[in-house]
C-alpha cells in the first residue's frame, strides 16, 4: 500500500454546485471541463465519472477529522 495523502487546504462548508458537504467529497473534472470539489451526489450529475489521475480523487473524513485520499 502507497503512502497515505491528505486534504492540505481548507475543506468548504459546500462544493461547487451549493451542495453540503458532508464526510466525503471528491476533487475533479467536471463534464464542462474545470476542475472542483464535488458532493458524491454533485459528482453524479456534473462528474466525469470515473477517478484516477485527470480525471478526480475522493476524500473521505477520518476520526482525526482530516480528510484522507482513498480512491483516485
Amino acid at each position: 500500500m502507497g503512502a497515505r495523502r491528505y486534504w492540505l487546504g481548507n475543506v468548504p462548508a459546500t462544493d461547487d454546485f451549493g451542495q453540503p458537504i458532508g464526510t466525503e467529497f471528491i476533487d475533479g473534472r467536471s463534464r464542462q471541463g474545470p476542475w472542483g470539489l464535488f458532493t458524491p451526489a454533485s459528482w453524479a450529475i456534473h462528474g466525469v465519472g470515473r477517478l484516477g489521475t485527470g480525471y478526480g480523487q475522493r476524500y473521505v473524513q477520518q476520526d482525526d477529522g482530516e480528510f484522507m485520499k482513498v480512491e483516485g
